[in-house]
């Protein structure tokens, strides 16, 4: 079935252009080095290393992908999601490695979380998440202007409607992970991850792995893992895309 999706994307972005938009998020980047493996790599550079890949499988469907950052660079959360609005993207797609604070917790956890924006986290769990990488926030970020009540009316209606095909879009990428990296399946959550506040296009933020779990952090530096990691998801992306035709006819 997919394959079969990939082939009219492709004849379609021939004759129409992109087929649709996606923004790529690669998390961290610059002086915010995210999380930190056994071995010394960082998350910043597994992400940007996997957005690349997810970037380049996206373009082969004929969709059009953009990067937030395609280097090393510090780039600041609320501009991310920013870039994706001024482009009129068709969702938003920002990748993260998990980690754990204690050496008990690091070997012992490992798996696949994907998550969707919620103003109360769906756990403990996904609240440490989220002040993880939330954290990166830099100082002096301008808020959303509250003055005008009726583009924050606006905003809330296009925000639940975002959310909900967020929602369908983190089920869809996240089964397609589990099943091909047979990775723990850690579920569909959901928090308050400022990356995916501005959003106004479904947007996940996705935990591709643990880079603080001895096994999975070295899978994840692998260039044939990252490449199943973006098939994974580019997977999921076609899956949610061809469910969200089918729910429109």
């Amino acid at each position: 079935m997919l394959a079969h999706l990939a082939a009219a994307l492709i004849a379609l972005s021939a004759t129409r252009g992109p087929s649709f938009v996606a923004v790529i998020d690669p998390g961290h980047g610059g002086e915010q080095e995210g999380a930190v493996s056994p071995r010394g790599d960082r998350e910043k550079e597994l992400t940007l290393q996997i957005a690349r890949r997810v970037a380049a499988r996206l373009k082969r469907l004929g969709a059009k992908a953009v990067l937030t950052r395609a280097a090393d660079a510090s780039v600041p959360l609320a501009a991310r999601a920013a870039l994706a609005n001024a482009i009129r993207a068709d969702l938003f797609v920002s990748i993260h490695l998990n980690s754990m604070p204690t050496a008990e917790a690091r070997r012992a956890s490992h798996g696949i979380e994907t998550y969707f924006l919620s103003a109360d986290a769906s756990d403990a769990s996904a609240t440490a998440v989220a002040a993880r990488e939330n954290a990166d926030r830099l100082a002096g970020e301008p808020e959303l202007d509250p003055s005008d009540p009726v583009a924050a009316i606006l905003s809330d209606l296009e925000d639940t409607a975002a959310l909900q095909q967020s929602s369908r879009l983190a089920y869809a990428v996240q089964e397609r992970l589990v099943q091909a990296l047979g990775a723990e399946d850690r579920g569909v959550k959901q928090a308050p991850f400022y990356v995916l506040a501005g959003a106004r296009m479904p947007a996940v933020l996705l935990e591709v792995g643990f880079i603080s779990h001895p096994a999975e952090g070295d899978r994840l530096r692998s260039a044939a893992y990252q490449e199943q990691v973006a098939g994974a998801i580019v997977e999921g992306i076609a899956a949610y895309r061809a469910q969200t035709v089918r729910a429109s006819r």
